[in-house]
């Protein structure tokens, strides 16, 4: 699913209107409606609304909201916020169709009369804002997220920017609990610095127009359930270990041999024919009572990886647990420096990387780099927000024709040919030690079994986060482990079976 611009959105209702074709009245009515269908379906018909609506489309739609909730007999309260002296074309229409005397005036006085149990439908501004908001509106804003009814934003919480919010003061936008966005993503949910505004955002097809939509250039792609079904591979009947891949996973040292064992365990239940694992001496023994369908290549080294590579595997994850002794680091560059495999990177094999730049030049094209934010900062540098964060990340992968998958809340993949994916699916209780190591098993094993390593990346990340969502059946966020994660693993393939075989 592609991520627009907002000047690409404006242009995709343009089109429609004027190709479908449809009058731009009609097309915020199918908005309405189809946000109107989503409150229906989650709130229960004794549920009243407090509806706050600007003057300009945004607010169009919330008056369009609230005069088909009240029709269907859910008790609504509308209220409106004069943004300057003329109204948008379409929510003049709007208010027409609502009796002057159903519109109350939007201020401070009125929010401290809001009772406490009604929802909050925020449709004050949409993605037209190009400045922070100031004055009366703003002091709204803040009195608004200091209540504890719950909100609902239209499109997009009020005062949040559509790409980068770098200079928009957080305190000059809504805090949603929900935010109904229109046919595709905002960038700004997909980032740190605001993402959190949009509570939990839910996409709705609204019918814009599908030809304009696929030929829009961007660089920034949803990684969603669809598309990560297009990329999963059935089992074949007469699959057998010999054709569904050898993996070796470089993991290990004193006291960190269960980042090794975790990575061992995901990349098994990829339905990898063959693992082995290479460990030093102090870890054979946990490897092999701990994980008895592995098997070990034993290091030289005691407690640590020492010495000379001298394999030959075709697919290799390597990072979880290493250390980053000496040792290890000229171990690390005599493998880097065959450049045959496939290659996984992750954990200390990061932080060696970081001490010694110019070895990025010696991994393989599409080598898969799985740092979390501190790693990534140790191997590019720092950044001020965002937007620059996102730029040297596409141009990292660029200029060195890696994939990086860049770990935390929507993991951002980013490829060689400069496009990043977000992810759609995981949560909260991912941000537990040994996560990360899950992801570098689970990665490895795809590209073990022979998916190309874009697909690996994406796919991997894509399961990684949906394992962690099944197990919210059973478990809270804030006590999941990483070993949630990975029994989680059976129900995503389980789940994508049983849809490709509909």
């Amino acid at each position: 699913m592609k991520i627009l611009h907002k000047s690409q959105i404006q242009e995709a209702d343009k089109q429609t209107i004027s190709k479908e074709p449809i009058s731009s009245i009609d097309l915020m009515e199918r908005a309405a409606e189809a946000c109107v269908q989503w409150i229906v379906k989650h709130c229960k018909l004794d549920q009243a609304f407090l509806i706050l609506c600007g003057t300009g489309n945004n607010g169009g739609d919330g008056l369009a909201i609230y005069r088909l909730l009240c029709q269907k007999g859910y008790a609504c309260s509308v209220y409106e916020f004069a943004l300057g002296k003329t109204r948008s074309d379409d929510h003049a229409l709007n208010r027409k169709k609502i009796p002057d005397e159903e519109i109350k005036k939007l201020n401070l006085k009125t929010l401290s009369s809001f009772p406490t149990d009604h929802i909050i439908i925020d449709a004050l501004l949409g993605t037209g804002l190009n400045r922070p908001v100031e004055g009366d509106l703003k002091e709204i804003i803040q009195k608004l997220n200091t209540l504890p009814n719950r909100v609902i934003s239209i499109d997009l919480p009020s005062g949040l920017f559509s790409e980068f919010n770098t200079h928009n003061p957080q305190e000059s936008i809504i805090q949603a609990h929900h935010t109904l966005c229109f046919q595709l993503p905002k960038l700004a949910f997909l980032l740190p610095e605001c993402g959190m505004k949009t509570g939990n955002f839910h996409l709705l097809d609204i019918g814009l127009l599908p030809a304009y939509i696929d030929q829009a250039k961007t660089p920034h792609y949803y990684l969603t359930s669809k598309k990560a079904l297009s990329l999963y591979r059935k089992v074949n009947k007469f699959d057998h270990k010999g054709n569904n891949g050898h993996l070796l996973l470089v993991a290990g040292s004193q006291g960190k041999m269960g980042a090794a064992t975790l990575s061992a365990r995901a990349a098994l239940r990829t339905g990898l024919g063959k693992l082995s694992v290479l460990t030093p001496q102090c870890g054979v023994g946990i490897l092999q009572n701990a994980i008895p369908e592995s098997m070990v290549e034993i290091n030289q080294g005691v407690n640590s990886l020492s010495g000379f590579y001298g394999l030959k595997y075709d697919t290799i994850s390597m990072g979880p647990g290493i250390g980053t002794t000496s040792e290890t680091k000229a171990f690390l560059h005599s493998l880097i420096s065959e450049k045959q495999a496939r290659l996984v990177i992750d954990a200390d094999a990061l932080n060696l990387l970081s001490t010694e730049k110019d070895w990025i030049d010696q991994l393989p094209k599409n080598s898969i780099l799985t740092p979390h934010p501190k790693e990534f900062e140790r191997l590019i540098g720092t950044w001020k927000n965002d937007e620059e964060k996102l730029l040297l990340l596409t141009e990292f992968s660029q200029r060195h024709q890696l994939i990086c998958v860049l770990k935390g809340a929507h993991t951002a993949i980013s490829l060689p040919d400069g496009t990043v994916w977000f992810n759609s699916s995981g949560n909260p209780g991912m941000a537990t030690a040994g996560s990360g190591d899950v992801l570098t098993g689970i990665i490895g094993g795809l590209l073990a079994k022979g998916y190309p390593p874009i697909d690996a990346a994406l796919l991997g990340v894509y399961a990684h986060g949906r394992a962690a969502d099944h197990q919210l059946h059973a478990l809270s966020p804030t006590f999941m482990l990483a070993s949630d994660i990975i029994g989680g693993l059976n129900q995503v393939w389980i789940e994508m079976e049983k849809t490709m075989n509909k």
